[in-house]
């Protein structure tokens, strides 16, 4: 069984459309709805859309009355199938027109007059007239996915707690009718239509119809006294048939309110949401399996046209943040354009300056190794070459006697650990002087790198 989350129930009347729709959970009218005949129904109450995917929705019409059958059977008690099949059986014989143009279904009744009877109400309306009913919604844009008969639900929701004939006024093609149901012994034994004529002695063609009931009820032998009447109407129309009754039968007549037709709704809402899934359906299979796909077609055109109004829009962002982003590039090559000379100006006037600077410094700074040679140098050691090369790096080479190769690695350490303004004036690794003996004589060299940058400092 579904799952239903709301009910739709929609009637059809001559003055005017009305929709109630119903929560299935907790029975309450969650909406009601009155529009014009004909006139669209308000949007978005009975269509379906992706939530209907989670929270189904039942969509219910009542069929008119007219050109609907009722056939009141009584069959053993077994189970819903068995019954189904009995009732088939009988199709022949309970319906006016020709089966294959007919649909029908069928509502149990509880009262019954023996504890292994069941009483059954078959009802039979022809295909084209439900063909037509559905092509009349369709133009409503209301997809129907149940056909029921509210009199059913009224029959239901009246006790009878006498025998006799119940009376429900009612319409059919704008002729003042009636539906009469017959109790006897605690059950429903027979449905039919009456039909008053608009012209001529209405009391006397509602009597000479009933007596033909009475008669049918009599033959059938569940009729055995005189009736009692009750009309089940209220106002105006309370009043014209119990009028017509007393007029034409001359007993009392007891008159009952009907159900409220929006309490009316609820009991086939909760009916409809309820009842056996193999109870036959009055709406066709074909309109039932032609509704659902054109359910799943409008939501994937809708899925479609929702992504492709996405992918739209996101083109559309796209181009506008291409445009702001370039545009803000436009004013950014612009201004470096404007710059761009006297960017290169001052690049130029760094470089410059930092050629002087380091001029400068390589000035002073060969200036101060030679004071720290000629302050350090020591006595007996003859210094043949001075070279200050690349701006960093201070070669000095001579020869020495042999006696004072130790007084030559003393003064290059010395100059290797020379500090001038308390800074180093060397980087400190590992300097040894480089020296060869030849006779009585040494030659020696040695090189230090000068402490020039940042990177160079301890």
């Amino acid at each position: 069984m579904a799952r239903w989350h709301c009910c739709n129930i929609l009637q059809t009347a001559p003055d005017a459309n009305r929709l109630w729709q119903f929560d299935v959970k907790s029975g309450a009218l969650n909406r009601e709805s009155s529009t014009a005949p004909g006139g669209a129904l308000p949007s978005g109450l009975a269509e379906k859309s992706w939530t209907s995917l989670w929270q189904k929705k039942l969509n219910i019409a009542w069929l008119p009355p007219e050109n609907i059958f009722l056939r009141v059977i009584e069959l053993p008690k077994s189970s819903f199938g068995e019954m189904l099949s009995m009732v088939e059986l009988q199709l022949e014989k309970l319906s006016p027109v020709p089966v294959a143009q007919i649909v029908w279904t069928l509502q149990l009744l509880p009262q019954a007059p023996a504890e292994n009877i069941q009483t059954v109400v078959v009802v039979i309306v022809e295909r084209k007239v439900v063909e037509d009913f559905l092509g009349k919604l369709e133009t409503q844009s209301y997809l129907a996915d149940q056909l029921e008969v509210p009199m059913l639900d009224q029959l239901a929701a009246m006790k009878a707690d006498e025998d006799g004939a119940w009376i429900y006024p009612a319409l059919l093609n704008g002729q003042n009718a009636a539906l009469v149901a017959w109790w006897a012994g605690g059950a429903l034994r027979s449905l039919s239509f009456i039909v008053l004529p608009a012209e001529g002695d209405r009391a006397r063609s509602l009597k000479e119809q009933l007596a033909q009931l009475i008669w049918a009820g009599e033959l059938e032998g569940w009729l055995t006294t005189t009736p009692r009447w009750h009309v089940v109407a209220e106002g105006a129309i309370a009043g014209e048939w119990e009028t017509f009754l007393r007029d034409g039968l001359g007993d009392p007549v007891e008159v009952t309110k009907p159900v409220p037709t929006p309490e009316l709704a609820a009991h086939t809402a909760r009916r409809a949401t309820t009842a056996d899934a193999s109870n036959p359906a009055l709406l066709p299979a074909e309109f039932s399996t032609r509704y659902h796909q054109q359910l799943v077609d409008r939501l994937w055109l809708r899925g479609l046209m929702a992504t492709g109004i996405l992918y739209a829009i996101g083109v559309v962002i796209y181009f506008c943040a291409t445009w702001v982003l370039g545009y803000q590039t436009g004013k950014i090559e612009q201004q470096v354009k404007s710059i761009s000379g006297s960017y290169t100006n001052t690049l130029q006037l760094k470089a410059r300056g930092e050629v002087l600077q380091e001029r400068q410094d390589l000035k002073y700074a060969a200036l101060d190794c030679w004071k720290l040679v000629a302050d350090r140098l020591p006595t007996g050691i003859s210094l043949q070459r001075f070279s200050f090369g690349d701006g960093r790096k201070l070669t000095l080479s001579g020869v020495v006697t042999p006696d004072q190769v130790t007084a030559l690695t003393d003064f290059c350490d010395s100059l290797r650990k020379a500090q001038v303004n308390n800074q180093p004036m060397f980087i400190a690794s590992g300097v040894v002087p480089n020296w060869r003996q030849n006779g009585n004589q040494v030659t020696w060299n040695f090189s230090l790198e000068l402490r020039r940058t940042e990177e160079d400092k301890p």
